[in-house]
């Protein structure tokens, strides 16, 4: 089963999650989410996909999320079109690394969630 994953290279937490998919044998497609931002109508079928609010979405630790006063726009009531345009505008704003399979996405990189979704 082949995997979309998206990452951005320096980070470490995606470092970890590609060695974790090297090592248990997991074939993916690379994709860098700042060269090749996701699209908003990507980031909408994966968050329909997803079934995961769409603010798991969001990088809430980056300093672009604090720069635009993201948590305050959302909690005043984002719509989700609103968000996936955001999210599509910077690959620094969305979370990962992601792992977008045909009938999964998974949103940051959690072992155990990972070994039962991919294993």
């Amino acid at each position: 089963m082949g995997v979309l994953f998206v990452e951005y290279p320096k980070c470490t937490t995606c470092k970890k999650a590609k060695a974790w998919l090297d090592s248990h044998g997991i074939e993916y497609v690379d994709r860098h989410i700042v060269e090749d931002n996701p699209t908003a109508e990507e980031l909408a079928a994966w968050h329909r996909t997803s079934g995961l609010p769409v603010r798991r979405f969001f990088n809430t630790s980056g300093m672009k999320y604090r720069e635009l006063g993201i948590k305050a726009k959302l909690d005043a009531g984002m719509t989700d079109e609103e968000c996936y345009e955001l999210l599509a505008t910077d690959g620094m704003l969305v979370k990962r690394p992601l792992v977008v399979g045909e009938d999964l996405v998974l949103i940051g990189f959690k072992e155990s969630a990972w070994e039962e979704a991919l294993l």
